[in-house]
């Protein structure tokens, strides 16, 4: 099966990934608690040709992390390991965050949970608006030079910040970051406005994740995860009947089109997929080798047109300047002289 994955370069570290990466979020307590059963599925990625699992601390708080670190025993050295930081882990203030503080308490416990001297690539999981950009670009080099992480990047980060990071990183001397974690599908493709670009200009690789927009492109006949009053539902729905119309018209599966659309962009080095079983492991793969013609990604582009998120909910993060109103609103006693 390894003769039909694709490999790509990740940015400019020099690491060498498979285009589909295994995402472990569904590993433990949120998705398959049977470790056994995970493992096996990590073992089957492998012996796939897959090289690149992407974890986080925060999945299943943990226990995702101890299982790829039983899974990958004997065989690390295959693997291009990436985990990431920055959700609130346990209770109590500073568990969470980009400050160097929390960065040097999280690397400890997931290099002990991976059971492993290093980290491939570190990933800061969110921004963190309180935390200036040198303090994390400041404490992930120094994780650098230690040896515990091999490059660092970042995850769901706006353009601007990716921007303002490599600046930073200049202007200091820093490491910067390497990669760019956004979401990316079918219908959630708003990161191809600047987020792609930036990653572009600046030689950064991108591991997009949710390529199946969280189980609405698997195929299945129910969409998931969404009210039929919920925001953006109906349009994506429409979206995905006409996608499905399409996928059946190549003669292929629609999660096969959806993924094989990911990886077609010039600036995606890589997709996660998400899977629980070795059997839907083995589906996904199966598409591994697909290669989209101008004609179908012209169809693709009359369906969802380029830059559009279907729901702009699925952006993944909302900068304060959305998310709080506090933000947009003068104090009270201060608007009337305004």
């Amino acid at each position: 099966m390894q003769g039909s994955m694709r490999y790509r370069v990740l940015g400019g570290t020099g690491m060498t990934v498979s285009a589909y990466c295994l995402g472990a979020m569904s590993f433990g307590a949120w998705g398959n608690p049977d470790h056994d059963k995970s493992i096996r599925v990590i073992h089957e990625a492998l012996d796939s040709g897959i090289n690149f699992i992407d974890t986080a601390d925060v999945y299943s708080y943990g226990e995702s992390e101890e299982i790829v670190g039983k899974a990958l025993k004997g065989r690390r050295d295959e693997v291009i390991l990436a985990t990431k930081a920055n959700k609130q882990m346990g209770e109590g203030l500073n568990r969470s965050g980009n400050s160097r503080r929390w960065i040097a308490q999280a690397v400890e416990a997931s290099l002990r949970r991976l059971d492993t001297d290093y980290i491939d690539l570190y990933q800061m999981h969110r921004p963190d608006p309180a935390t200036d950009m040198e303090e994390t670009l400041s404490a992930l080099t120094d994780l650098v030079s230690q040896g515990k992480i091999r490059a660092f990047g970042s995850s769901t980060y706006p353009a601007d910040l990716i921007a303002e990071a490599q600046w930073v990183a200049e202007r200091r001397g820093m490491g910067r970051f390497r990669c760019e974690a956004p979401p990316y599908s079918l219908l959630v493709r708003g990161i191809e406005r600047s987020v792609l670009p930036a990653c572009q200009r600046y030689g950064m690789g991108v591991v997009v994740w949710f390529p199946l927009a969280n189980g609405w492109l698997e195929g299945s006949n129910r969409p998931p995860h969404a009210k039929p009053s919920a925001r953006g539902y109906q349009d994506k729905v429409e979206s995905v009947r006409e996608f499905a119309r399409l996928a059946e018209e190549q003669g292929v599966s629609l999660a096969h089109l959806a993924m094989a659309f990911t990886v077609a962009h010039p600036a995606v080095t890589a997709a996660i997929i998400e899977v629980h079983t070795v059997e839907e492991l083995r589906e996904t793969v199966a598409g591994a080798s697909l290669e989209l013609d101008d004609a179908t990604l012209d169809r693709i582009d009359e369906i969802v047109e380029p830059g559009r998120d279907v729901n702009s909910a699925d952006a993944g993060w909302d900068p304060p300047a959305i998310a709080e109103a506090t933000v947009r609103r003068r104090p009270n006693g201060e608007r009337a002289a305004a």
